[in-house]
């Protein structure tokens, strides 16, 4: 069975913006060794802020539009069966949902508000840094 990972929104942007970051090491390990999955929610999330003005300055509208798609057309998509209201945070929430939903391997996320909360039922919520640990063999 491939393993899946729900990767989060600034997870995902900063990982096309610094392409020598650890979270562009990240993403690539996700590929490696599984896939990354969605729920429309977080595409959405993902897609929406990606084309966000304020990038500009970092890459330009028409690739950014560009890695959306490829990241689209190569993804797993599912739908979240649970609705969870742990998270602080409750827009992470989504996150939670569809790692819960689909059994994921783990989360990667920088957020301080999905960190707190590792393992969450079993599921692991990883930095970046701490992935790239984790699953590099």
């Amino acid at each position: 069975m491939t393993d899946l990972f729900v990767i989060d929104t600034n997870v995902l942007i900063s990982a096309h913006l610094l392409p020598q970051s650890a979270t562009r090491q990240a993403y690539d390990l996700v590929w490696k060794k599984g896939i990354a999955v969605f729920s429309k929610a977080t595409f959405h999330e993902f897609a929406t802020t990606f084309t966000r003005e304020k990038f500009e300055r970092y890459q330009q509208l028409e690739n950014r539009l560009r890695m959306i798609g490829l990241i689209e057309d190569r993804s797993h998509f599912k739908e979240a069966t649970v609705q969870i209201t742990e998270c602080r945070d409750p827009k992470d929430n989504m996150f939670l949902e569809l790692a819960i939903s689909c059994a994921a391997s783990a989360i990667i996320s920088s957020d301080p508000d999905l960190l707190l909360l590792h393992p969450f039922r079993g599921i692991p919520i990883l930095s970046p840094a701490d992935f790239l640990n984790a699953f590099k063999q």
